[in-house]
């Protein structure tokens, strides 16, 4: 007999130190809730998995919630694949797919690992820091801007507008009164530099083999314009960076919960490359992506209407017991393929190679680099946003 879920589902109402027994109530009452927002809420890995493989479910057009007079903010968001229908999403995409290939990211080990290392040395400097600000943030723009091929010199400003394009991303709470003018802000500087990084690599073909020009080589063949290249550049730069963090710090939370396994990756490296899938699985670093019905649905015992939002939640498919046995528990040898914290489908994280190797390298310096790194006294203090999920400050001991 089902019984009745725990109330109406508000985002607002979930703790974001640990949201999962919330999930868990709606996942085994309501499975598919219909919550005051109007918005229906898929919490079992079957459905979300199916939502996820079915073309019916659109991702719809960007968020009407950008204010009209964030001009630059409006025409960068409408340029992400994120918010991108078949068929200029599967023409973009296929840019992008031809650009950035496992090739690529292989080749850009050593760099990752080099980058990684300077990092942990710094870190290793202080007693006590906060792995968020010398770490986990700096880390995966640090690689992106290898990938862009951003000069060492501007990343300290690439960083800066990186962060105030955060401003208008996930769903945060505590988003400063002027923050869709700084994501705005932050948008027009973006745009500028990286109109002029395509119009330095026209004049100069051979000015270097990173990503911008791997595809200005492949947009003639998929008529990609510099809006959709921009566009794409500054969707990297958003997607790679702030849920790379959170994996890293999210996976070194759970480590530290479960000493056992943290005592297991320590002795064997090599398991770091299959460990990163269940940290994933086990604490997602997006724990929701949203679609639209373009037509009406029987799903999980209800009509879903066309037209309708619906809310999959991956942190809850991703701890589902019919599809992960003992699924609150984080087992680092546990085949954790099929979960859903990079997607489905798709709009399957393009960038997923890139996060698992940021994952494995920099979870691999930090344990090989620091082999007393231990939590510090100071709680955790989670950003206020349970889309992209996640610390915003974590303060570890160093030695």
């Amino acid at each position: 007999m089902t019984t009745p879920a725990p109330g109406p589902f508000r985002t607002a109402d979930v703790p974001l130190t640990d949201p999962y027994p919330h999930y868990r109530r709606y996942r085994e009452s309501d499975p598919v809730h219909l919550g005051p927002d109007g918005s229906w809420y898929v919490f079992r890995h079957r459905d979300v998995a199916r939502v996820l493989a079915d073309r019916r479910y659109v991702r719809g057009p960007q968020p009407a919630r950008i204010p009209a007079d964030c001009p630059h903010l409006r025409r960068t968001a409408a340029n992400w694949m994120v918010f991108m229908d078949p068929p200029h999403h599967t023409q973009v995409r296929a840019l992008v797919a031809r650009s950035f290939t496992p090739r690529i990211v292989e080749a850009l080990r050593p760099r990752i690992r080099r980058l990684a290392a300077e990092l942990v040395t710094a870190l290793a400097e202080e007693r006590e820091a906060d792995l968020v600000d010398r770490l986990a943030a700096p880390f995966p723009l640090l690689v992106i801007s290898e990938l862009l091929g951003v000069p060492r010199e501007d990343r300290a400003w690439f960083r800066d507008r990186a962060l105030g394009l955060q401003q208008a991303t996930g769903s945060r709470v505590a988003r400063r009164a002027d923050g869709f003018a700084v994501a705005d802000a932050a948008a027009r500087d973006l745009d500028a530099y990286f109109r002029a990084e395509l119009a330095r690599r026209r004049a100069r073909p051979a000015y270097g083999a990173d990503l911008i020009g791997a595809m200005l080589e492949h947009a003639g063949a998929t008529l990609a314009d510099d809006d959709t290249l921009v566009g794409t550049c500054i969707h990297l730069l958003t997607a790679g960076h702030e849920t790379t963090t959170n994996l890293l710090s999210k996976g070194l939370l759970a480590l530290f919960a479960h000493p056992e396994e943290l005592a297991a990756l320590r002795a064997r490296p090599e398991l770091t490359a299959g460990a990163v899938e269940e940290l994933v699985r086990y604490d997602s670093p997006v724990q929701m992506i949203t679609r639209h019905a373009g037509e009406p649905d029987w799903l999980g015992g209800h009509t879903v209407p066309a037209g309708s939002r619906v809310v999959l939640v991956l942190g809850s498919a991703n701890r589902d017991p019919e599809r992960f046995p003992d699924p609150d528990r984080l087992d680092l040898t546990r085949d954790a393929r099929r979960h859903s914290g990079f997607g489905m489908g798709i709009h399957y994280c393009v960038g997923a190679p890139l996060a698992r190797a940021e994952a494995e390298i920099g979870l691999t310096e930090l344990l090989r680099g620091l082999p007393r790194l231990a939590p510090a006294d100071e709680p955790v203090r989670y950003a206020k946003d349970l889309v992209f999920h996640g610390p915003e400050r974590m303060v570890v001991r160093t030695r």
